[in-house]
């Protein structure tokens, strides 16, 4: 799971869906080279270096057993009745949304003893990738020699709508297209889509977030940050194939692990140019809303302990 706090919750393409490989060893967790798609493994690298054989079914198995928030932010499938865990500041937006006067489950945490227990989470949407499939050469064949830059934006995003269209319509799926490589490549996501999502637990806040940032990128952190959903189909438990099972033994010195998540994206692809305006022009504003954002959310909490309930998760992390 992503633990990335800054994910973009609005307003910004849901990249890729990504899997990240590092190898543990003499007690130093080592990150080897890369980010890559489910269809476009390095699977001999993993092969010559690992010995592990990145089979198209296991890759296929691991991208089912990835789940996507909506909200932002990325979680898995861990049971064949549709758990599904992530981290406790990727649900934090909805613990918020479902608190109330009574009951605050961003601090104090929940926990549901049985099915009728766990809690509806409004205009939650948890996306299931399904299948890719390639249209580059269906984008690039609408963007005719000479056209100008306009012409070529409004080129690609009507090929894109149709793309996007036809796909819903055959499948009834959600079918997103996904701009790769600063737009070296374009590719068809399918995503199966669970809009009744119930909340099973939830730690509260001090549990999921002790040790604070330093911890969380400094050290191995001893918290429980932490969320479990469950996703409903036709008024009852999702049934899952795919999903990643508890380890009883955990990880070992050596042993080779996988992490997938989305969205991802590394800026490699950045110019000089493109660095130096972020320094310079884009940071400096967000730096500037951000300060803003932040006085208008503390005399909002100080109008009432009510207030300050509502607005104490986009405050905290908004503005730290």
């Amino acid at each position: 799971m992503n633990k990335n706090k800054n994910l973009p919750k609005k307003g910004a393409q849901m990249k890729i869906l990504v899997v990240l490989l590092i190898l543990a060893s003499f007690n130093v967790v080592k990150a080897d080279e890369g980010m890559w798609t489910f269809n476009n493994l390095p699977t001999k690298y993993l092969k010559t270096h690992y010995n592990f054989d990145g089979t198209p079914k296991w890759a296929d198995h691991i991208m089912k057993s990835s789940v996507r928030f909506n909200s932002g932010g990325s979680a898995s499938f861990i049971s064949s009745t549709g758990l599904v865990i992530t981290n406790h500041h990727v649900g934090a937006d909805m613990l918020a949304k479902i608190s109330t006067p009574e009951h605050n489950y961003y601090e104090e945490g929940f926990y549901a003893k049985d099915l009728s227990q766990e809690v509806k989470s409004p205009d939650l949407e948890l996306n299931q990738l399904i299948s890719i499939e390639d249209v580059t050469a269906r984008v690039n064949a609408a963007l005719k020699p000479g056209m100008d830059s306009g012409k070529v934006f409004e080129a690609r995003r009507a090929v894109i709508a149709d793309i996007k269209n036809e796909s819903f319509k055959k499948t009834g799926l959600r079918s997103d297209v996904i701009t790769l490589y600063n737009g070296g490549q374009y590719q068809l996501y399918r995503f199966k889509k669970y809009t009744d999502v119930r909340l099973v637990f939830a730690p509260e806040f001090k549990a999921a977030f002790f040790g604070g940032d330093p911890d969380n990128f400094e050290y191995p952190r001893y918290d429980l940050d932490i969320c479990i959903f469950r996703v409903y189909e036709n008024g009852k438990p999702a049934k899952v194939d795919d999903f990643l099972g508890w380890s009883l033994s955990g990880v070992k010195e050596d042993d080779l692990v996988f992490v997938s998540g989305n969205p991802g994206n590394t800026s490699r692809m950045f110019t000089i140019d493109a660095l130096k305006f972020a320094r310079d022009v884009r940071l400096p504003l967000v730096m500037e809303r951000l300060y803003r954002t932040e006085i208008a959310l503390e005399q909002y909490m100080e109008r009432s302990d009510e207030s300050a309930r509502r607005a104490q998760e986009d405050f905290f992390w908004r503005t730290k």
